[in-house]
């Protein structure tokens, strides 16, 4: 290979490249002013490196159990909250933790927040008894409490992320633990909390000090309450169904936010609204009424095969109004069972967070039901508790099963009689209609007798359906094959899942079912012949045919996963009107002394009552019609 070599012009190339190079180094020499001012500005570096690096330091040293990186973000904090800087400087400005806790809860308040992030209910295990785990209403971040602070120069401070200082005193026997929020020596927000012994309510004060220098004290402070709520019971579809928010407003008004997806509801003038789960609640409650509100709440379960760990998505949003420049709210919070005693006794209408029915509905349940269902369960079992309040209330109800027995048994006995007018005047069902009503008032009968008392028991039935699954002491009670009374008695697990009934078997749904079957079975004809056919209406025996059927397999569709003391109470009291029935019938009324009695009172002088004198006055109208239409 040729090797190759420089010749002259190379050689004046690159000389004048060095030149080119000299002399753009040479002109661009900083002057001795620049250089003064280099160095100046150096060594004002060097200063704030230090001053930061002694800030760190300090910051650091204070936030024991937190990062580096943690004590940076806290330093650039301390430069945009204002006077509320003051609260990161303190000893408190850490991810610490105060506990407080009596025989019944425990609660762990965070620095960071001053809200409580742990909320234990220490005598109630979820799921079933045995499982060991505790009911935790808080815990893992499924709950915010935070204030909205705005300053006077329009920037917004979220409590949740600021520290407060806590200062833990004893009163006597009550805890009393002070979160302050400081701006200043003499200046904070404070939340204080204080439980006594043996409660699940503990005190809960909000107040400002001195703040209106800092605050734009005109808009209201917007506290926000959000709760995701974490399933505890055995059926999450089942525990799902009752979890919904509960208020109390003007003056003793209670309502509640729909079940479903995204309700909404805006009450004014709240006293206390309860996030309220089947058989726990947590429950803010204020002394001073808020005077609105914003509520919403948002259902999480679509598919119980997947949706198995949360129930619900509660939210509130409520104004704090300033008084004098300063916040000062007297509130509560509750954190326990929706029991309706325990409830009760704070005389606070918390009961009525307990679903027991409207009207005649809830009265039953709170007078009746609940004394005395509380009094036999004192005693006994729950599961012999049920069967002897089912007894009990049957046994008071026998007065109007037998009237409504008897009623059938006369309609029994003026059978052949009704069909032989039925015959006669088949042609013509109007004349067919009031020869029947001629009938009854001569024989003394009331075709509407039968079904007065059945609508007296129905407030009695559906009232029931309002109590068991409310009734917070069949909470995990056993009896016989069921190992929680207020949850499905399983005693078979399908491989399969069938759409509305389920994937297992309940024993006690299939009993109340084959009750209700019999029973149905033993009254529809009489039943049907309580009242006479009308023209143009359905045939009431073919219904009464049909609902023997329909009856039982709604029965064992719907409370297959229901609450097995309900079902039990259906099996017992269909099973107990069955032997009522049997004796009433067998035993009691006479069929010849009641055909007797109405052969006797065909030859007195009736007087005609307001509902057949008013019945006979329709017919007779509509029959003088019908001739007026059949003449045109």
């Amino acid at each position: 290979m040729e090797q190759k070599k420089l010749d002259l012009n190379s050689i004046i190339g690159f000389a004048l490249i060095f030149v080119i190079i000299a002399w753009m180094i040479y002109n661009n020499q900083p002057s001795k002013e620049q250089i003064a001012a280099d160095k100046a500005k150096k060594e004002q570096v060097v200063k704030e490196q230090k001053a930061k690096a002694i800030a760190t330091k300090a910051v650091v040293e204070t936030l024991s159990d937190t990062t580096a990186n943690e004590a940076l973000k806290l330093q650039k904090l301390q430069g945009t909250l204002g006077g509320f800087a003051y609260s990161a400087t303190l000893p408190s400005a850490k991810d610490n933790f105060t506990t407080i806790e009596n025989d019944r809860i425990k609660l762990k308040i965070a620095n960071k927040g001053g809200y409580i992030v742990a909320a234990t209910l220490k005598k109630f295990e979820k799921f079933k008894r045995g499982s060991g785990q505790l009911v935790e209403l808080i815990k893992d971040n499924n709950a915010d409490f935070n204030l909205q602070l705005q300053t006077k120069d329009n920037r917004v401070l979220n409590t949740k992320e600021l520290f407060f200082e806590p200062t833990l005193t004893k009163e006597g026997e009550n805890q009393v633990l002070s979160m302050k929020l400081k701006a200043g020596a003499n200046a904070f927000l404070e939340y204080k909390y204080v439980l006594k012994p043996n409660e699940y309510m503990l005190g809960f004060d909000v107040r400002s000090q001195g703040l209106n220098t800092v605050l734009n004290t005109s808009k209201p402070l917007d506290l926000e309450w959000d709760l995701k709520t974490y399933r505890n019971e055995k059926s999450v579809a089942y525990e799902n169904r009752f979890a919904e928010i509960r208020f109390d407003y003007e003056e003793g008004k209670h309502d509640y936010v729909g079940a479903g997806k995204d309700k909404e509801e805006t009450p004014k003038k709240v006293e206390y609204i309860a996030f309220k789960q089947h058989f726990f609640s947590t429950i803010l409650l204020t002394k001073t009424p808020f005077e609105t509100t914003k509520l919403y709440s948002n259902n999480l379960v679509n598919d119980v095969k997947v949706d198995t760990v949360f129930t619900k998505q509660f939210k509130a949003n409520i104004p704090l109004a300033f008084n004098n420049g300063e916040v000062d709210y007297k509130m509560n919070w509750y954190f326990g069972p929706s029991d309706y005693k325990t409830l009760k006794d704070y005389d606070r209408n918390l009961e009525d967070v307990i679903p027991l029915g409207w009207g005649i509905f809830g009265w039953i349940n709170k007078f009746i039901f609940i004394p005395l269902f509380g009094f036999l369960s004192t005693y006994i079992s729950y599961g012999l508790a049920i069967i002897i309040f089912t007894i009990l209330i049957k046994i008071a109800m026998s007065p109007i099963t037998f009237k409504s027995f008897l009623s059938q048994a006369k309609m029994k006995v003026l059978r052949p009689e009704i069909v032989e007018l039925g015959e006669k005047f088949k042609k013509d069902p109007m004349k067919k209609q009031q020869e029947t009503m001629k009938l009854y008032n001569k024989a003394g009968v009331n075709p509407m007798a039968g079904c007065i008392p059945a609508l007296i028991q129905i407030p009695f039935m559906y009232a029931s359906f309002q109590f068991f699954p409310s009734a917070f002491e069949l909470r995990q009670k056993g009896f016989l094959w069921a190992d929680d009374l207020s949850s499905f008695d399983q005693i078979a697990k399908l491989p399969f899942n069938i759409p509305l009934y389920g994937d297992h078997i309940s024993l006690f749904p299939i009993l109340a079912a084959v009750a209700i079957f019999f029973y149905m079975k033993m009254t529809s004809g009489d039943q049907a012949m309580q009242a006479p056919q009308q023209e143009g209406m359905p045939d009431m025996g073919k219904i009464m045919k049909i609902m023997i059927y329909v009856s039982p397999v709604m029965m064992l569709i719907f409370f297959n996963s229901y609450g097995s003391g309900l079902s039990l109470y259906n099996f017992i009291s269909n099973l107990i009107t069955i032997g009522i029935m049997i004796v009433i019938k067998k035993y009691i009324i006479d069929s010849d002394k009641i055909h007797d009695k109405i052969q006797e009172n065909k030859s007195k002088p009736k007087t005609e009552g307001k509902f057949q004198k008013k019945m006979r006055e329709m017919m007779e109208q509509a029959e003088a019609q019908k001739a007026k239409n059949n003449k045109k």
